[in-house]
């Protein structure tokens, strides 16, 4: 049984944030008239209020401007006076996490942690250059050996991003906008099944080399980009149980690039994606990898929820490459690589009290069908994230973007302004029954295990006492199926039950 603590309160501390909004050049009719084109742009897809991570940094738009997330009302621009050119924040988030019963392999009993996040964040902008940099501290407390630590928990003390960008939202007077950011710095693209900043999970994603960002305001956007992806150091769980501090290093020996095209409005209120990105991964000293190469194809087409009327979703991802079997620095045969995924789902938002949203929902991520016939059909979700389609993360993690076949269903309701909750439910099966089940390390490779893995229920609530100031909780209870209960290694066939409960200050 793996050890608990008890929960004596969640802690609570102040977070700060600024928006400053780039100035522009005036003077020339060529130029108002981009100025006003840009006014009456479509607003960028965002959150109806900044999303419960570490954000700060993504509330401005070095073309757009401010206005992507609210503002906090509690911030440290306005309450230490700070020059118009200089931004700054702090974030922090605490959140307690239990688990009851286990799905991993070979694992038993329960879990506990308690996660802490830290994050501060200042920028200086010197004409159309900005400076800025964003460290983050995350850490935990109440973790033991049993646990299911990695990198993606702890990373104390470091640089998730430090970079310089330079921006011209009228480039050669033509109306676009034209942004380059070099140096460190996170990626966040489209829907974020592929490329993304984290929201629940206690890490993040950098990369560090350039960014190119084209835009005209109303019809497009455009992002390309060649970086090399950050590794987070430690790796070894002992040492991340320890918060042994080593700073994270570029893997030079990987590079990660692609472009991602935004349409906005083609018809009928449909937005559209279409994107490429290209992954070449080699060994280094200090990080064994399985030698991905892949070239991951998609596109998404998509209408924004709306009162009284159906909004829908569809994204289709390919992938073809090659890849290792391991990590092994002796495995030296490429597997042939081709997987997909699909992404389909349709909703309704009520007029009425709450304005309840109602949302039929399906995933279908390819999984290899044959272990022994030297192909790899498991679909790889690069540097997405999965909280929003599949349940909490954290030292819950049930469900990735591979092998997996999901329907399901979500209702959201709004009670009041400062309160939000959601429900889900969705079935789940193995797309192949002879390949893996997410990060449960559990596998038949007969396929005699059978594919019904279970059904899985969340339940969440949000309170924003205001912009600064949020509260979140929520519970998931796994009911496990044949698969869950009968692959070799499996634990008991308790449910698996987990909660949790977190605050965050932003300044």
């Amino acid at each position: 049984m793996m050890r608990k603590i008890p929960l004596t309160g969640v802690a609570v501390s102040h977070t700060l944030s600024l928006i400053v909004a780039g100035g522009f050049c005036m003077g020339n009719s060529v130029t108002v008239q981009a100025e006003e084109k840009k006014t009456t742009a479509r607003p960028a897809k965002s959150y109806t209020r900044p999303p419960f991570g570490m954000y700060s940094s993504q509330m401005v738009d070095g073309l757009r401007g401010g206005g992507k997330y609210e503002k906090p009302v509690w911030n440290l621009h306005d309450m230490l006076k700070l020059p118009e050119w200089l931004s700054a924040s702090v974030e922090q988030r605490t959140r307690y996490e239990t688990m009851d019963g286990s799905f991993r392999a070979n694992s038993r009993g329960g879990d506990q942690q308690i996660a802490f996040l830290t994050d501060v964040w200042l920028e200086a902008k010197l004409g159309k250059f900005r400076i800025g940099t964003e460290f983050r501290d995350s850490r935990e407390l109440g973790s033991d050996t049993g646990s299911p630590i990695t990198n993606s928990q702890v990373d104390t003390a470091d640089f998730t991003q430090a970079y310089i960008a330079w921006a011209d939202k009228n480039i050669f007077y033509s109306g676009i906008g034209a942004e380059v950011i070099a140096g460190r710095q996170t990626l966040n693209f489209g829907s974020r099944r592929l490329v993304a900043r984290t929201v629940f999970r206690n890490t993040d994603n950098s990369f560090t080399g350039g960014r190119l960002h084209l835009t005209d305001y109303v019809n497009w956007q455009f992002n390309a980009f060649v970086t090399m992806p950050v590794t987070r150091y430690p790796t070894a769980a002992s040492n991340l149980l320890n918060d042994v501090h080593q700073f994270d290093e570029e893997d030079t020996h990987t590079m990660f690039s692609g472009g991602f095209l935004e349409l906005y409005n083609l018809a009928w209120n449909i937005n559209s994606e279409f994107y490429l990105y290209h992954l070449d991964e080699s060994d280094s000293a200090r990080n064994l990898t399985r030698n991905r190469r892949y070239f991951t194809p998609g596109a998404r087409f998509y209408i924004k929820p709306a009162k009284s009327k159906f909004d829908f979703q569809l994204e289709s991802i390919g992938q073809i490459g090659t890849k290792r079997a391991s990590t092994a620095a002796t495995d030296s045969r490429n597997l042939q690589h081709l997987a997909w995924m699909q992404h389909f789902d349709v909703g309704y938002t009520f007029d009425m009290p709450w304005k309840p949203h109602l949302g039929l929902v399906y995933d279908y991520a390819s999984g290899d069908h044959n272990p022994t016939d030297g192909k790899d059909q498991q679909f790889d979700s690069l540097y997405g994230v999965t909280v929003f389609d599949f349940g909490p993360t954290g030292i819950y993690n049930s469900f990735k973007r591979s092998n997996i076949n999901s329907p399901g269903y979500r209702i959201k309701v709004a009670p009041r302004k400062d309160v939000q909750a959601t429900l889900t439910h969705r079935a789940y099966w193995l797309a192949e029954s002879k390949d893996s089940w997410g990060s449960s390390g559990l596998r038949d490779t007969t396929g005699r295990s059978g594919d019904f893995v279970g059904h899985q229920t969340e339940f969440k609530v949000r309170y924003d006492f205001n912009s600064s100031l949020n509260f979140e909780t929520g519970w998931t209870h796994l009911f496990k199926g044949e698969f869950a209960k009968k692959a070799p290694s499996a634990p008991n066939s308790q449910d698996t039950d987990y909660f949790y409960v977190q605050s965050l200050f932003r300044f």
